[in-house]
């Protein structure tokens, strides 16, 4: 091989961005709940955070971080806490019931705060930098240039906005929002169940 395998390194991307899990969960939720605009904000920070830990892993951060296990257990934990505080508030949510309520969705501090959750959500997951460092070190040969890494960098984060923001757009219909007003509790609880879930998968994973 002379170059990055492009094809190699898209298809399990999108495999990995596309597939259930905390962020795609946060963004359907999101947009469902509050509207294309926070979906799509949350949706802009956790692509902000693939952006992140891919050009981490085309520096080689994902091998300094396997050799010092303690910043990879730190992550660990820091992401499982913030996973269960959301599935504590839906839970919370699910318990209290009630009506939808309405929400203002061109308030830039909310947005803001939707981008952060998004940023935060990605940045604290462990598993995304060492799957980002798997798959550069799988799909982009030694010896590939700067071009060749920036390429890469480029295409997987261009992917990732399409799939993400792809979920923020869907899920943010009037199909999608008139199905969470009539279904509200059972979202919530679902939610809360998959968000622990995933607290937990992150707890007990052997992370090597």
């Amino acid at each position: 091989m002379t170059g990055p395998d492009l094809l190699l390194i898209l298809g399990a991307a999108l495999i990995a961005g596309g597939s259930p899990g905390p962020a795609t969960l946060a963004i359907t939720g999101t947009a469902m709940t509050q509207g294309r605009a926070a979906g799509l904000a949350l949706a802009s920070g956790v692509t902000s955070g693939s952006f992140i830990w891919s050009i981490a892993a085309a520096l080689g951060l994902s091998a300094l971080m396997v050799s010092h296990v303690w910043a990879v257990e730190v992550m660990r934990y820091l992401g499982a806490a913030y996973l269960g505080w959301l599935a504590f508030k839906s839970a919370k949510s699910a318990w209290k019931g009630g009506a939808l309520k309405t929400v203002e969705i061109d308030t830039k501090g909310r947005l803001g705060r939707a981008y952060a959750k998004g940023l935060a959500l990605h940045l604290t997951n462990p598993k995304a930098i060492l799957f980002f460092g798997s798959l550069y070190a799988i799909g982009v040969p030694p010896g590939s240039t700067p071009a060749d890494l920036m390429i890469v960098i480029a295409a997987v984060g261009l992917q990732s906005a399409i799939v993400f923001h792809g979920y923020a757009v869907l899920f943010s219909t009037g199909g999608a929002m008139r199905a969470y007003a009539r279904m509200k509790r059972g979202f919530e609880a679902a939610f809360a169940v998959l968000f622990g879930a995933a607290a937990l998968k992150i707890l007990t994973a052997r992370l090597t």
